[in-house]
């Protein structure tokens, strides 16, 4: 017999919502399992305060957004197809997650001191762009979108592009939602633990020493 193509469903939704739903579950799951980001807004948080965990939480999921847009284009795995863009980004991005480290330790314990003097804390704007860089030059964040949006397009729903598109602007959303909180929390813990000088010191050491791990790890890593 001849084989008819099966053609696009477009009479529902673009994106089925048990679909949606499966998709939402397993980008929560994600997002709230131990990784990276999780351990450097945590680490900002605590040693920094509610401002700076917020701040550099939303920072990381708005670099979410960027990821799809390499991811939804094809820019992502045309450029981390090169083993030297992959180890460029990858030892820009390790780079980064040390120059954090060195201020976490170069101004241990100001958090003690912005309590006393609130007009010295670091504005909302520092730390979001702070963990929108972390996020963005991460090259295992793009291929993690790479790889995971796709699973959840279907072809034969209409073009793959605006489902990818909505996939991770949903993702991102829900990033901000788990960060900020996160964020929130890691502050309000912070700030009673700040209300010791000898230990906001140690606090913004062990901070460091996380970014300084994270970045060890990235650079060591591989596709």
């Amino acid at each position: 017999g001849c084989y008819h193509p099966v053609p696009p469903d477009r009479s529902g939704t673009m994106i089925p919502i048990e679909v949606l739903l499966a998709f939402l579950a397993a980008s929560a799951l994600i997002t709230i399992a131990p990784g990276p980001d999780n351990l450097m807004v945590l680490s900002v948080g605590i040693s920094r305060g509610r401002t700076a965990g917020i701040g550099f939480g939303l920072g990381c999921a708005l670099g979410c957004f960027v990821h799809t847009l390499w991811a939804t284009l094809g820019i992502g795995a045309v450029v981390l197809a090169s083993e030297e863009t992959f180890t460029t980004l990858k030892m820009a991005g390790a780079a980064y997650l040390v120059y954090i480290g060195i201020q976490a330790w170069l101004h241990a314990g100001k958090m003690a001191m912005i309590q006393l003097d609130p007009a010295a804390a670091e504005p909302l704007s520092v730390h979001l762009r702070r963990g929108f860089i972390a996020n963005v030059v991460n090259p295992k964040v793009a291929l993690f979108f790479i790889a995971f949006l796709p699973q959840f397009a279907d072809p034969t729903r209409g073009a793959v592009w605006p489902q990818l598109l909505l996939l991770g602007a949903l993702f991102a959303a829900l990033t901000v939602a788990i960060f900020g909180t996160l964020g929130w929390f890691a502050g309000s813990v912070g700030a009673r633990l700040q209300q010791k000088p000898v230990l906001a010191v140690w606090l913004d050491r062990c901070a460091g020493a996380i970014f300084f791990l994270l970045a060890l790890h990235l650079a060591t890593s591989s596709r």
